[in-house]
């Protein structure tokens, strides 16, 4: 059996559907900031329960531009985490501030016990990352925030529709961010992001970045970026959110499956914590394995297009070395990079083949 981890091939497998959309577009020639970005724009708000949503060309630039919004530049300082990709830590660098490293929970988010040691006079901004589908824990992040006056930007990139208390991430900050790559849960045709904000000045600001700084054609009241969410991009966000619930709820049921199952080798496997106020949407499946490369490789013997997600922290990367920070720094996030394994687990697998990773998984180890 072949159980691939790339699901895209099905996920559009309806793509003439999209292209009968796209060709409208292309009818009208509406395409840039056209008509169907607004519109996805609305719909992307409403699923997540923000007044506002504004796209653009990246997840990263979703991050980046939320900072610059807030006015995060050289000399600022930006707390997040080790553990997560490149692009959140990149998106601080790049506006001038330095990022500021807090380790991590048995749950692979921010430890808010943590944060305020992190605090100084420099800190500008808090960017909790909801890594892999999980929620951080956003009660405790908005009391120190709001106790320091420090806003908050929420890198949901990989988790639309996860929620803490029943309110989606993303919506909790003075914005969160959010990235439609392809391997996303909610995706696209290429690289585009959306940030979400309550806040009409942020909102105003963020319209006027992504787009050079444009106040109408002829008038500039900034300099900015050309962070456009293209409008073809925003007729396949637009086609696929109507299936969110959908993809949602089979990564949940495929995860409790996998929990269920590996919860009963706890000599070998960890899952993590799975807590009544959060709705995991699991992005990444992931759980702490004994002997992690040698599962990995066995499982690619066996078909199973297993990952690891990430086996280098950002704060041990070369890019980060003036940072200087040191091996053992962030003890939590440095023992997970050495056992975390990432199983597939996406909205297109099938119950045989969830039955049968559990069976290959269990053979290796008993």
């Amino acid at each position: 059996m072949k159980i691939r981890y790339s699901y895209l091939e099905e996920q559009f497998r309806d793509y003439q559907v999209i292209f009968d959309k796209i060709a409208e577009v292309v009818k009208t020639g509406d395409y840039t900031l056209g008509k169907a970005v607004s519109e996805f724009e609305g719909k992307f708000a409403e699923r997540i329960g923000a007044k506002y949503a504004v796209g653009v060309n990246s997840g990263t630039d979703a991050l980046f531009l939320s900072l610059k919004a807030l006015g995060v530049g050289p000399g600022d300082e930006v707390i997040t985490v080790p553990n997560t990709f490149i692009a959140t830590v990149g998106a601080i660098v790049a506006t001038g501030a330095r990022p500021v490293f807090v380790d991590i929970t048995d749950e692979y988010v921010i430890n808010p016990d943590l944060i305020e040691d992190a605090i100084t006079s420099k800190t500008k901004a808090l960017m909790p990352v909801h890594y892999a589908g999980v929620a951080a824990d956003m009660d405790r992040i908005m009391a120190i925030a709001h106790r320091h006056a420090v806003p908050v930007v929420e890198d949901s990139c990989q988790a639309i529709s996860a929620t803490f208390d029943g309110k989606c991430v993303g919506t909790f900050g003075v914005t969160g961010g959010f990235s439609l790559h392809p391997l996303k849960n909610l995706n696209v045709w290429g690289d585009s992001g959306v940030i979400v904000s309550d806040n009409e000045e942020i909102r105003d600001r963020l319209v006027l970045l992504r787009n050079h700084g444009f106040r109408n054609r002829d008038e500039v009241d900034m300099f900015g970026y050309n962070s456009r969410l293209d409008t073809v991009q925003a007729v396949v966000g637009r086609h696929l959110i109507e299936d969110l619930d959908w993809i949602t709820e089979t990564r949940i049921k495929w995860a409790n499956k996998f929990d269920e199952a590996l919860a009963k080798l706890p000599e070998f496997i960890t899952v993590p914590r799975r807590r009544p106020n959060k709705r995991y949407v699991h992005h990444l499946y992931m759980v702490m394995v004994k002997e992690r490369d040698s599962l990995l490789a066995y499982l690619h013997e066996q078909g199973i297009d297993a990952k690891v997600h990430y086996p280098i922290p950002l704060h041990q990367q070369r890019c980060s070395a003036h940072l200087g920070y040191k091996e053992g720094d962030f003890p939590v996030t440095e023992a997970q990079a050495k056992s975390i394994i990432t199983l597939p687990g996406h909205q297109h697998l099938e119950e045989a083949d969830i039955d049968y990773m559990i069976e290959k998984i269990k053979g290796f180890y008993l």
